[in-house]
């Protein structure tokens, strides 16, 4: 890595390769985080590509068919490599891509890789076949899985130099982190359950009637489905509006990134509040026109000038 005559950074050609890898990954694998990550320049896209890969990898693994203690093997390993790359044991020509890219943006961007270890030990929990009482208990998990990966995510961003509040970004990029995590289990509750996995709350459950799962296309009998869908959407929203308080410190292209990834989960919780049965007869998705709209109306900015507008008057 060195510095051109302009100032910007030159990739060598292994690392470019490598980043071209994670890139690929990121397109194949998640296409609403690759949407939202195309409004990035160029270095921070690929550090961010770099990330969802190693992320991914680690998911993969907790989601595979192996042998449960075959999965914690795995981890570990990962974890290993994670810590080699911590310790810039991971050099351009190593074989593997992901790491190659990864320790390149660790050298690029203060991302906190410690990040990184929390996903390893919520994806354990989930190995581990761990379920949860209470909403308090599905924050530890949901910390791990996805706070984490805003924090992550803050590191490549950074925020406006003499941004108010800027101390409580990763706060709020952690919480961002959860808005979206729960807009995941909402929309992905008959998968899960198929896979033999229950995210939500066991108290909530029990309070609207849904304790013996999702295992059909129609709410159990005597349920009330709608109300739990309703009850979670609401805490999401509230996660959603905290998280937001991040946009209007960062600069306009990263803003423009995260509230065109979170537009498009808000946009799905919108959906699922309308038809809450929907998430059981199948995954709810954006067509391609309504993503568009979301970034559009990131890069303009809106997202960012409703926030500051309300924090304006909050102040006031």
């Amino acid at each position: 890595m060195s510095r051109n005559v302009e100032g910007q950074t030159e990739t060598s050609a292994p690392v470019q390769a490598a980043y071209s890898y994670c890139e690929a990954v990121t397109g194949q694998q998640a296409r609403n985080f690759a949407y939202g990550i195309r409004l990035l320049p160029t270095e921070k896209r690929q550090a961010m590509s770099a990330l969802y890969a190693f992320s991914r990898r680690v998911d993969d693994i907790g989601d595979g068919t192996l042998a449960p203690e075959a999965k914690r093997d795995r981890l570990e390993s990962t974890r290993a490599l994670l810590e080699r790359i911590r310790q810039g044991g991971v050099d351009a020509d190593d074989t593997d891509p992901v790491a190659v890219a990864l320790a390149d943006a660790s050298r690029r961007f203060p991302i906190p890789l410690g990040g990184l270890d929390e996903l390893i030990d919520g994806v354990l929990m989930d190995v581990r076949g761990e379920t949860y009482e209470t909403w308090d208990d599905l924050k530890v998990y949901c910390r791990c899985v996805a706070g984490a990966i805003g924090r992550l995510s803050l590191g490549v961003f950074g925020t406006q130099p003499g941004a108010q509040g800027a101390e409580r970004a990763p706060e709020y990029a952690d919480t961002l982190g959860l808005a979206l995590q729960l807009t995941n289990i909402l929309r992905d509750v008959r998968e899960d359950a198929g896979s033999g996995r229950t995210y939500l709350p066991a108290d909530d459950l029990a309070k609207f009637g849904c304790g013996d799962g999702f295992a059909k296309e129609t709410p159990p009998d005597g349920a009330d489905f709608t109300g739990l869908v309703h009850f979670e959407v609401r805490r999401a929203r509230a996660l959603f509006a905290e998280g937001y308080r991040l946009l209007p410190m960062l600069d306009r292209r990263s803003g423009a990134c995260v509230a065109a990834m979170a537009g498009i989960y808000r946009r799905l919780l919108d959906r699922i509040e309308r038809d809450p049965e929907a998430v059981l007869r199948g995954r709810v998705s954006l067509p391609g026109r309504e993503k568009a709209y979301v970034a559009v109306r990131g890069l303009s900015g809106l997202d960012t000038r409703h926030v500051s507008r309300r924090a304006v008057r909050r102040r006031a």
